[in-house]
């Protein structure tokens, strides 16, 4: 009887022992289980941040801020007419570089969606968000359209008035017209695009509520000329054979031909920044700075012809110690001159 009890006693310890275990190898594979499901969600969550992070990232090239500099332009009229120190009128001015920094932003990227083909034809600009596929059309059309209406939101905080929305407004639909007609047309492109820093300036008069000077209009005109010139020749000159690949109209140009053009232009534009100057409020002491700017318009033409680097303005005006220095000096003597009265 008693052997009979002890054996019934082992059996069950062995009985609970290997319950225990199976419950043990049971919770085992259930935290096993629940490991390995975690694991999962932690690396789709953070491969879904990546995605996030790569089309944030995607979405900034596409907007090519570094093209933002040429909205310095907006900042002329109040800094020409004295009024650097109005705060009110300073706040209505960047609020209005901001509203052309984004609709510029947006031009881009539909002037990039209709390039798209031609673009990969292009050994840099295959590159870009749209050309490689790593955005796709819809994203960029949304965010052009979201760009646009900031920029007119801004436009109507930066004027008591319409002028600024609709300045704005003329940028938008005259870039739409040049990315679907006005590009096919040899010379009308770099007007058009010249027209584009004109409508900048007027941007910046109407903001600042200050009227621009037709000479500093005219300047502007030409100044940006040369620089559409210089970079028609910069792609000719990149491309060759393959130039109407990239850009249809290039077959209408010839380096020879923009040679001259960019001499005439570069000219021009000299002798309508010294009538500037001379005729201005600050008069003929402001012709001082005249030397700055045949420096710079020199320089750059050096880098065009010798260096190919008119393709890419926005490289150069950042990159070239040279042009830099003769910039800051053009600046701090424009400065002068403008504000001599309060120095």
């Amino acid at each position: 009887m008693q052997r009979a009890a002890d054996g019934g006693s082992a059996r069950d310890a062995m009985a609970s022992g290997y319950f225990f275990r199976v419950q043990w190898d049971v919770c085992a594979g259930q935290r096993e289980s629940l490991a390995m499901e975690t694991g999962r969600k932690t690396v789709e969550r953070d491969s879904y941040h990546r995605s996030i992070a790569a089309l944030g990232m995607n979405l900034w090239e596409l907007m090519r801020p570094r093209q933002w500099i040429k909205n310095v332009f907006v900042l002329a009229p109040i800094f020409f007419s004295g009024r650097i120190a109005d705060l009110s009128a300073l706040g209505a001015v960047a609020a209005a570089t901001t509203a052309f920094c984004l609709i510029s932003s947006a031009v881009y990227a539909t002037n990039d969606l209709m390039d798209m083909e031609r673009d990969r034809a292009h050994p840099r600009k295959r590159h870009r968000p749209l050309a490689s596929g790593r955005v796709s059309p819809a994203v960029a059309l949304t965010l052009a359209a979201v760009l646009f209406a900031m920029a007119e939101w801004l436009g109507w905080i930066a004027d008591a008035g319409p002028g600024v929305s609709v300045v704005l407004l003329i940028y938008g639909l005259m870039n739409l017209l040049y990315s679907t007609v006005l590009k096919h047309y040899a010379i009308v492109d770099v007007l058009v695009i010249a027209f584009g820093f004109v409508l900048r300036v007027v941007t910046g008069a109407f903001a600042a509520q200050v009227p621009p000077s037709p000479w500093l209009l005219l300047t502007t005109f030409l100044l940006a000329t040369v620089l559409g010139l210089c970079k028609r020749r910069a792609e000719l000159a990149a491309l060759e054979d393959r130039a109407s690949a990239h850009r249809a109209n290039l077959d209408a140009y010839s380096l020879e031909l923009l040679n001259q053009l960019v001499c005439i232009a570069t000219a021009a534009t000299i002798m309508t920044y010294a009538m500037y100057t001379f005729s201005g409020p600050q008069g003929p002491r402001a012709m001082v700075t005249v030397p700055f700017v045949m420096y710079g318009l020199f320089r750059y033409l050096y880098l065009v012809n010798r260096k190919n680097e008119g393709e890419n303005p926005d490289h150069v005006v950042v990159r070239d110690r040279p042009f830099v220095v003769n910039g800051l000096l053009w600046a701090a003597a424009s400065f002068v001159v403008v504000y001599w009265p309060w120095i």
